[in-house]
């Protein structure tokens, strides 16, 4: 299968653009559509932004909060779950120790 880009037609608030991307990246790229179209529509329905222009950067902002949060929550695991690691292996070695006494 080639990767070659090839042209999606991808909608927003009713207009149409086509975006390319190679065909593997393509089920990516329609979700990812949809996903601005909703916090979009979710934007403009609460009747507060006036404005496609505005409302595409309230959606960008929105989504990237998101992301960002989402990002750090992952970093507070990956923390946790390095400090769970280590108790055990601290635990394994003190039983290892014990048992060759």
């Amino acid at each position: 299968m080639s990767d070659t880009p090839i042209p999606v037609a991808a909608k927003i608030l009713d207009k149409e653009y086509n975006i390319s991307c190679p065909p593997s990246e393509q089920d990516a790229l329609l979700a990812s559509v949809e996903h601005v179209d909703k916090k979009m529509r979710e934007i403009r329905n609460t009747g507060k932004v006036i404005g496609i222009e505005r409302i595409a950067v309230m959606a960008a902002i929105n989504i990237a909060h998101d992301m960002l949060k989402s990002q750090s929550q992952v970093q507070n695991i990956d923390i946790d779950v390095i400090t769970r690691l280590d108790d055990l292996q601290s635990k394994i070695h003190d039983s290892l120790e014990k048992i060759s006494d």
